[in-house]
């Protein structure tokens, strides 16, 4: 019996060698093509189960990352979090409640639409809101100054509400998200977007698709936008220093980064880093919550990235492929694979893949996609058809091609992965 069990294991071993070979001259038969000649590529893919590198094609590299930076946010997230979003701290004396923002996105917002806040605080005289515990800029390193107008470029605060934009709809009516700024829009004949350096928005009359565009956040309008609601009973004040000893709790963690992964939010990935940040210190800073992470869960990186955001829009940013498929290995480890793989956007199905890598007759991958111009990145868990999860991840930086050929020729290494490994 031990004999056969021995010769059982070599065969199997030999097989595996077998595949493992194969898979390698067909992916360096695919990356030596002219297709690659003038363009950064790194592969590296993992089998997690049997702890064996499948492929590696400049894997150590350093690539500018854009949204898969998210993959460590979303980390960060899990480790620093617990199950629900904290909301604000605070301190009751009397008829006041003083309210130090944590730097929760979910107020108010237009998916979320939590109103745990203003549950919390609208029965009280007065509401104190303090707001300058933050050291983060509203803007991180890098990201493009022309972009202020763009929904994606929202800005980071201690106390977002609406999600830091003004949502705007016209489709039998128009809609104005906060009503604020409801008889405050200016209607163009064409166009939407911002003044540069006031809220003052624009919107074309003849535009029906619903559309954000970021605010200016300060005090004074967190103010007005709080008197809204609450006419007369909010102020700001300066103490950021004071110990509030109270956590009010909002959404379950988990659907703020499902969200944030599926659709790909820099805002939400934004304020997840300063929401860990909160666990820390009363003083919010992202950074201290990148900093933290670094040194302690993943104090083994086999390449320490440079990481400075929470969504990838910096071009600052430059992580390699193995540090990606180690972190989404780590996540694999340790988290079930039906919560863990809900967060991710599913090929074929849901989110930022939904018109890619689509399996037949079931999906097969699993992925946090990240792409700037000249740059497509796909990180993540690949399905095969035996059964396998093999730990991915293929970046692609300064091509000239368009991301429709980028993402044709990764769906067929997808697919070779998937049949015949």
């Amino acid at each position: 019996m031990l004999k056969k069990a021995v010769l059982f294991l070599f065969i199997s071993l030999c097989l595996l060698s077998c595949k493992t070979t194969k898979i390698t001259r067909t992916l360096n038969k695919k990356i030596a093509t002219s297709f690659f000649e003038n363009q950064f590529t790194g592969i590296y893919i993992y089998d997690v189960t049997k702890d064996k590198v499948v492929y590696n094609y400049q894997g150590e590299k350093y690539f500018t990352p854009a949204s898969n930076v998210k993959i460590f946010t979303l980390f960060t997230g899990l480790e620093m979090l617990s199950d629900s979003i904290p909301a604000f701290k605070y301190e009751v004396n009397k008829d006041t409640i003083t309210v130090k923002g944590t730097g929760d996105p979910t107020l108010f917002h237009n998916y979320f639409k939590d109103s745990t806040a203003l549950k919390k605080v609208q029965k009280f005289k007065n509401v104190q809101l303090i707001t300058d515990n933050i050291s983060d800029k509203r803007y991180a390193p890098g990201w493009a100054w022309e972009d202020f107008d763009s929904y994606f470029s929202a800005e980071r605060s201690t106390f977002p509400v609406y999600g830091n934009v003004i949502t705007i709809k016209n489709e039998n009516q128009l809609e104005v998200s906060p009503k604020y700024f409801e008889d405050k829009l200016e209607i163009t004949q064409k166009g939407y977007g911002r003044k540069e350096y006031v809220n003052s928005f624009y919107f074309g009359k003849n535009r029906t698709r619903e559309t954000e565009i970021p605010m200016i956040m300060s005090d004074s309008l967190l103010l007005n936008l709080w008197n809204a609601i609450l006419p007369n009973k909010v102020s700001i004040i300066k103490n950021a220093k004071a110990s509030l000893s109270k956590t009010a709790y909002s959404v379950s963690s988990d659907s703020l980064f499902k969200r944030m992964m599926e659709v790909s939010d820099n805002f939400l990935a934004e304020q997840i880093l300063i929401l860990a940040s909160s666990t820390l210190s009363d003083t919010l800073s992202s950074s201290k919550a990148r900093k933290f992470i670094l040194e302690n869960q993943l104090k083994n990186l086999q390449q320490k990235p440079r990481w400075v955001d929470g969504s990838g829009l910096s071009r600052y940013n430059l992580f390699t492929p193995i540090s990606f498929v180690d972190v989404l290995t780590k996540m694999y480890k340790k988290i079930p694979e039906e919560r863990l793989f809900q967060f991710f956007p599913v090929g074929g199905k849901t989110g930022t893949l939904k018109s890619w890598f689509a399996g037949n007759p079931t999906p097969y991958i699993y992925a946090k996609s990240g792409s700037l111009g000249n740059n497509y990145n796909l990180s993540g868990y690949l399905i095969t058809n035996s059964g396998k999860t093999l730990v991915f991840s293929y970046m692609n930086n300064h091509f000239m091609q368009s991301n429709t050929e980028i993402k044709k020729k990764m769906e067929t290494v997808f697919e070779d992965l998937r049949d015949h490994y």
